[in-house]
């Protein structure tokens, strides 16, 4: 990493009430917010709408710490999720530090957890390409057990590709599912293929699903732009949730597509790293079943 830049007074605009950066090449914009977070709040390509759900009102309740407000974009969690350690408010002002094509976003420490979050964002120079380091350290005084969980939440009405294993494993099962309490097997929007599950954004109560994903990405189309978000699945890992590297979660108003580190014992002092690569196409038709999907694999080489 290049040595640290100050920031510019002029590259900030103010977007959903926060005060953002703004980080673009040819081919891509985003806003980052330094007032709350760390969170990236906007992400398009030059001539088109925000990919990411935009839910200035959206609050979740944090018991014993007041609301954690949701915003939209994508953002740093920790899991497992428990309510009063995960959903822990942060509306406090980030330290930012400017790098070569990226800013690097440091949140306080928070009291409750003695973590501190921090987002390494770095746009390609000459693609429609980003790299994101999500960091945890722990700065109390005992160890915590948790693993760094990266949300993004994005704008409904589209359609998301989870890719299942494809390993012949012979007289042994090659996959498990995880399927919260709230979710409905049988929604008419939900395909359920043999290679790919096909989920169309679009429900009236929530859905959420989540695997181990050795295939390590996961996308969504929408209004003929395909966004591929990618992370590491290490095989001889624990994760929480059931094993589960990789979830998808949706309701009325936004859906997320979610990656999850394996599980860490961070002693005080310590870190632990979770690095995403979002990738974006553009004149993607809609794709309709899993056939669809294994074409666009294909076409745009994403394995």
């Amino acid at each position: 990493m290049n040595a640290a830049l100050p920031i510019m007074k002029t590259s900030t605009v103010n977007f959903l009430g926060l005060e953002c950066l703004t980080l673009e090449n040819q081919n891509l914009k985003l806003l980052i917010s330094q007032s709350a977070g760390p969170r990236i709040l906007s992400l398009r390509f030059k001539e088109s709408e925000n990919l990411l759900a935009e839910l200035p009102d959206a609050m979740l309740d944090c018991p014993g710490s007041g609301k954690l407000h949701l915003y939209g974009g994508h953002r740093l969690w920790h899991a497992p999720e428990e309510p009063s350690r995960t959903y822990q408010p942060d509306d406090s002002p980030v330290e930012v530090a400017q790098f070569e094509n990226g800013y690097l976003l440091t949140q306080n420490v928070e009291a409750k957890t003695g973590l501190q979050k921090s987002m390494r964002i770095q746009l390609a120079e000459n693609a429609p390409q980003v790299i994101i380091t999500h960091q945890l350290t722990n700065h109390g005084l005992w160890n915590v057990t948790c693993a760094p969980w990266a949300i993004t939440q994005l704008k409904t009405g589209g359609v998301a590709i989870l890719p299942q294993t494809c390993e012949d494993t012979g007289v042994l099962p090659n996959r498990s599912l995880v399927l919260w309490h709230y979710t409905d097997p049988s929604l008419p929007n939900l395909h359920w293929g043999k290679n790919y599950i096909l989920f169309r954004a679009s429900v009236d109560s929530p859905f959420k699903v989540g695997y181990p994903n050795p295939r390590g990405w996961l996308a969504y189309w929408r209004n003929g732009i395909l966004f591929v978000k990618r992370a590491k699945y290490e095989a001889h890992s624990a994760y929480f949730d059931f094993g589960s590297s990789s979830e998808c979660y949706c309701n009325e108003r936004f859906i997320e597509l979610e990656t999850l580190a394996p599980i860490a014992i961070l002693e005080p002092g310590a870190s632990a790293a979770h690095v995403e690569t979002w990738e974006l196409y553009e004149h993607i038709e809609r794709p309709q079943n899993e056939e669809d999907a294994q074409a666009l694999v294909e076409k745009l080489k994403l394995e």
